[in-house]
């Protein structure tokens, strides 16, 4: 039985406290940033983006020293936006295979990296040969915000190295079996991640590429360094063996941002939402799904937490018209103080679909009908816009509103058996005179005209409950009635029993 061929892709993001920061932020993307790190005054640049590098800054400057350079933007590191980043790049990775194994060393990562391994094996079919599948996913990380680096290899460790030596938005890289000695012979020594002090001493015996430490005698280096010494020589060769140990992380469509200052106007609220909304969508749509709610969630200014979720009618992932939602919910039950961070957390559902017939006349849209539904909330209040819902109950105009939710079921038309008469209410309801014979009706006068009974059906009680003191205080009569002339009325007459009075309810088409 042969044994399944290894193939191994990494991707690398380099300066990964940055990237996590920017990405949310494009506004400073064409400006040099640092990422600065600890506490005042001993903080120090964990992070730059390349155009701080081009104006000579580097990792481990002072904030004095970058306050040097007048045009740098100084952010400070955030944990919460590197874990959220991390968990996209996660993500990302796991849409070109489930097998993922992330491989950062430390919190910060390689050189401030953000390293993950993904198992290929076996995916040509599904996402054609091993160079197509790097660029497919250097474009993935490039639409999430990220610039990085692919490199592929039949040797785990290999392919990391590779990574780490690649700059962003270079080429993906293939490295053929067998070729992972002479492909990584020009690398510096530190894509090894080695101490001081192995640095030291390789410097000292000249050694500065994985070409020159590939080339030591394994027995000598191991009676000198050890077999840390023989781990640094099969990861310059590229033989260094690896367990590969994958991951699964749970799927969550959240983003959020720190903002730099407190934030009071809505219009700068909606500016960062609006990224962090694009953010999101594009995850969903990645994993063909649609958001089904939004659930936006303030940090105040003080300690305080203000969240508001939107849920419309259909699913969908059209982010104008989220983010029209998010505007009017907000707008209608604005935060009490001003705003520090936000977090948009999205619960994904099934994209809908409509099905229409050849001659069938083309609907409104769905996400009109969501806007508009938003906007009359904000003007009538929320407990006043829904789908009316009849009670169980005799009582007049009986019903409770309940939030608008297409149905799927599939209606049949069919032809009614009879015709129905049509119901018009009469609002307000209009006193009229009522002849009686005994407890039946006989005629009535309404507008000015004078109509003999000619059937009536009824009475029936339609309100009062047993538990008041007003029990079956009102009935309800059907008539029918003709003028002299012959002019016919149908309608529905309502009697006051308490204070024996008649009105007009209704009049029947």
């Amino acid at each position: 039985m042969n044994t399944p061929v290894q193939l191994y892709a990494c991707l690398c993001a380099k300066e990964f406290p940055a990237q996590a920061l920017l990405r949310t932020r494009p506004e400073l993307r064409e400006r040099a940033c640092v990422v600065m790190e600890g506490d005042p005054p001993l903080e120090q640049v964990c992070a730059l983006n390349q155009k701080a590098r081009g104006l000579g800054m580097e990792r481990g400057m002072t904030q004095t020293e970058v306050e040097t350079f007048a045009q740098a933007a100084i952010l400070k590191r955030s944990p919460q936006a590197e874990a959220a980043a991390k968990a996209v790049l996660m993500e990302c990775a796991g849409g070109f295979s489930p097998r993922v194994e992330e491989c950062s060393h430390d919190e910060s990562g390689q050189n401030g990296a953000f390293l993950c391994a993904i198992d290929i094996s076996g995916t040509e079919k599904l996402f054609g040969p091993p160079v197509v599948l790097a660029q497919n996913l250097m474009g993935r990380a490039k639409v999430l915000g990220f610039a990085a680096s692919v490199s592929i290899s039949h040797n785990f460790q290999a392919a990391l190295v590779a990574a780490k030596g690649l700059s962003a938005g270079s080429p993906a890289q293939v490295i053929a079996a067998g070729a992972e000695k002479e492909t990584l012979a020009a690398l510096p020594l530190t894509v090894l991640d080695p101490t001081e002090e192995q640095l030291e001493t390789f410097s000292l015996w000249g050694i500065r590429t994985l070409g020159a430490l590939a080339d030591l005698p394994e027995k000598e280096l191991i009676a000198r360094m050890g077999q840390e010494g023989k781990r640094l020589r099969q990861l310059a060769r590229g033989e260094h063996p690896h367990l590969f140990q994958p991951v699964e992380p749970e799927f969550t469509l959240a983003e959020c941002a720190e903002l730099d200052a407190p934030v009071e106007t809505l219009d700068a609220l909606l500016f960062v939402a609006n990224l962090l909304l694009e953010q999101i969508l594009l995850r969903a749509a990645a994993r063909f799904v649609a958001v089904a709610s939004m659930t936006t969630t303030l940090a105040l200014e003080g300690g305080g937490r203000h969240t508001r979720t939107v849920r419309p009618a259909l699913s969908g992932n059209d982010r104008q018209v989220w983010l029209k939602l998010i505007h009017l919910d907000l707008e209608t039950h604005p935060p009490q103080s001003a705003v520090q961070t936000i977090t948009l957390t999205a619960e994904p559902g099934c994209a809908s679909k409509v099905q229409l017939g050849l001659f069938a006349p083309q609907l409104p849209e769905p996400a009109r009908l969501d806007v508009t539904l938003a906007r009359l909330r904000a003007v009538v209040g929320e407990e006043n816009v829904g789908r009316a819902v009849l009670d169980d109950s005799h009582a007049q105009e009986a019903f409770h509103l309940e939030a608008f939710q297409p149905s799927n079921l599939r209606i049949e038309k069919c032809k009614p058996s009879r015709n129905r008469l049509a119901q018009r209410r009469v609002r307000p309801p209009e006193p009229i005179s009522v002849t009686l014979r005994g407890e039946q009706p006989t005629a009535l006068s309404f507008r000015q005209s004078f109509y003999r009974i000619e059937r009536a059906y009824g009475p029936w009680a339609i309100s009062g409950d047993w538990w008041k003191p007003t029990l079956w205080g009102c009935e309800q009569w059907d008539v029918v009635a003709r003028t002299p002339n012959g002019q016919m009325l149908c309608c529905c007459i309502v009697r006051d029993v308490l204070r024996n009075q008649w009105q007009m309810a209704a009049l029947y088409d």
